[in-house]
């Protein structure tokens, strides 16, 4: 593992006006429903609509989870193929990525089972790197066997894994599957703040997660709730990239609930261009991540 005064330092600034800004965007999530916000969308049509107003607004990749008819989270296959043709038939180009989150709830194989049996695939999903606590009884375990087992099978399947790395603890799982020849080159990672054991939100601490990450990667930045702003404001400063929307952050400000996902895609792209960061299409995105 390459601790910061190790290694060469984190030099995406180095082109930072060339560099275009990826959007992802995580509409829904397994946790809070509409109890938390009523603009949530959670059946499939009401997320495509939501998905196609984030596209037009910027966002380049969409990150998903499936609920069922009453709202609840849902590993259903079926249920991910429904929500997949509805965004297809609404959106443009945008990029489907699909959560093998849910350790904990979920068996291993129901887990990444609609991200291999859905028509299409997903070009890209989820590979969490390690351990991770919800709430007082609940951890998803991530174990390293399960994680080479789902990198392999997206490899596979010519499924581009998205890393999460939930704290610098997990980059030696990251190095172990390059290691093991199981992540193609540019690695595409997602450093996340502010989950209950995960890392402490912070500009110091987006910058020492990202100076330790493995070479060549782009990497996007996630924070929840009330750091969603600064954090993914400091990472489009940074030259990484910026993961909003309602999975992580129900309001628009404090006080204020999101009026939709796409609210908080317009207004990252808004700061995104006073920074002067032009921001990505997904057919721009797919060069960028080697898709």
């Amino acid at each position: 593992m390459r601790w910061v005064g190790w290694s060469m330092p984190y030099s995406g600034y180095e082109d930072y006006f060339d560099r275009k800004l990826i959007i992802s965007v995580a509409t829904t999530g397994g946790h809070q429903g509409k109890e938390a916000n009523p603009n949530l969308p959670t059946q499939p049509a009401e997320v495509a609509r939501d998905v196609a107003a984030c596209e037009e607004a910027g966002a380049s990749i969409v990150h998903l989870h499936a609920r069922d008819e009453n709202g609840d989270k849902t590993k259903s296959v079926a249920r991910y193929q429904e929500l997949r043709d509805e965004i297809d038939d609404r959106c443009d180009d945008i990029i489907v990525n699909f959560t093998t989150g849910g350790g904990g709830i979920y068996p291993r194989e129901e887990r990444i089972a609609p991200v291999l049996e859905t028509d299409p695939r997903p070009e890209m999903a989820t590979v969490d790197l390690g351990p991770i606590n919800f709430g007082q009884t609940r951890t998803a375990e991530n174990t390293r066997e399960q994680n080479e087992e789902y990198a392999e099978r997206m490899l596979d399947a010519g499924v581009k894994p998205e890393l999460e790395l939930f704290n610098p603890g997990h980059i030696p799982e990251a190095e172990h599957l390059i290691e093991e020849g199981l992540l193609a080159e540019p690695y595409w990672a997602t450093v996340i703040f502010g989950m209950q054991n995960g890392m402490p939100p912070g500009p110091e601490n987006l910058k020492a997660f990202v100076d330790n990450l493995p070479e060549p990667v782009e990497w996007q930045c996630l924070a929840v709730g009330k750091h969603q702003l600064p954090m993914t404001t400091a990472a489009i400063t940074m030259g990484g990239h910026v993961r909003v929307g309602m999975e992580d952050n129900v309001y628009y400000r404090k006080g204020e609930l999101a009026e939709s996902n796409a609210q908080l895609v317009r207004r990252t792209a808004r700061i995104a261009d006073e920074l002067e960061r032009p921001v990505a299409s997904p057919a721009e995105t797919r060069e960028m991540l080697g898709i």
